[in-house]
């Protein structure tokens, strides 16, 4: 229990760092944010495919296939239940820097709201990982999810402090959507264990949020600013190192 409580205050964590990043970097470059936003989309990617689908369907026994496909569906869905409530991050985000009068604030909020929404399945995957009871391949999980979020720690900064925001609050509130993965750890983490029998569909679930989040927000984000071939290059990176991981440490 000591080590899921580490890893959710690290999963969380990682957000924090990466706000104090993105003070300290504000002025970096598109281009150097888009192939940082990659590798971590990388990681992520291959965190979902090999440390949550895979098992998925190891664990799903004869019908294995057909509930990770069930379960990456369901999480897909949920997330986009949840793009229809909240606006999508990279068309906030650019309407947050193009304005600086008050109404801007309030769109920063909306657009931390969504950041912090994405969280709580980045969060879930952890804990589901720890959950099965894998604790080297949750740990790989887990850490693929904390390089994510210390580039998207460093993205939500720059719209706060456009509006006038004192870094102090900055911090606050990248903390706060830190904490929300830090519940989704303890709850992916405990419904696992109290009912083992949903295991494989936790573990596909989650790996289809994860995807969702890479596909529908991480990949065009780092190709909309004219430096797609880099941020490819980033993202193969990432997974193969995070597949290299897994295999070694698996």
């Amino acid at each position: 229990m000591g080590i899921v409580l580490l890893t959710a205050l690290g999963v969380g964590g990682a957000t924090v760092i990466g706000a104090a990043l993105g003070v300290i970097f504000k002025k970096a470059t598109h281009r150097f944010s888009d192939i940082v936003l990659a590798f971590a989309a990388g990681v992520m990617l291959a965190a979902a495919v090999f440390g949550l689908i895979l098992p998925a369907v190891t664990e799903g026994g004869k019908y294995g296939l057909w509930i990770a496909v069930l379960g990456i569906f369901a999480g897909a869905l949920l997330l986009n239940f949840t793009d229809k409530m909240v606006p999508h991050l990279h068309n906030l985000m650019g309407r947050a820097e193009e304005r600086h009068n008050n109404r801007a604030i309030n769109r920063v909020l909306l657009f931390v709201t969504a950041i912090a929404i994405h969280n709580f399945p980045e969060g879930l995957a952890a804990g589901v990982g720890f959950g099965g009871g894998d604790t080297a391949r949750a740990l790989i999980i887990a850490g693929g999810i904390a390089l994510q979020n210390i580039p998207e720690g460093m993205v939500i900064i720059g719209p706060m402090l456009s509006t006038g925001m004192k870094p102090k609050k900055v911090f606050g509130i990248a903390a706060l959507t830190g904490l929300v993965e830090v519940i989704g750890t303890f709850i992916g983490y405990f419904a696992v264990r109290i009912a083992r029998t949903i295991l494989p569909f936790a573990l596909a679930f989650a790996g289809g949020t994860m995807l969702y989040v890479i596909s529908d927000e991480m990949i065009p984000e780092t190709h909309a600013h004219g430096s797609e071939r880099g941020a490819t290059y980033a993202l193969l990176f990432g997974f193969c190192l995070m597949m290299v991981m897994d295999v070694l440490l698996g």
